[in-house]
């Protein structure tokens, strides 16, 4: 899940957000994390001037690293565009 909100300012910010109850495990925890700030970088020029927040909405136990970057790419491509 993505909430966002304009933050004026020239560049988009993040946050994540990884709750113990859907990810029970430390390392599952820091991949979502770590996979969220990757996709983040590596988009952030085309992104408008927000402030957003992943937060996880459903237990990642059996989802692979190719699906939580596709969610991810997914929910940023429905992000306004200016």
């Amino acid at each position: 899940m993505l909430h966002y909100r304009p933050n004026g300012l020239d560049t988009a910010r993040l946050g994540v957000v990884v709750a113990k109850k859907l990810a029970k495990r430390a390392n599952t925890r820091n991949l979502v994390k770590r996979i969220a700030r990757e996709i983040f970088r590596r988009n952030r020029e085309s992104l408008p001037a927000v402030d957003m927040v992943v937060r996880l909405h459903a237990p990642v136990a059996k989802a692979t690293r190719a699906e939580m970057n596709q969610d991810l790419l997914a929910l940023l491509q429905k992000l306004p565009r200016p």
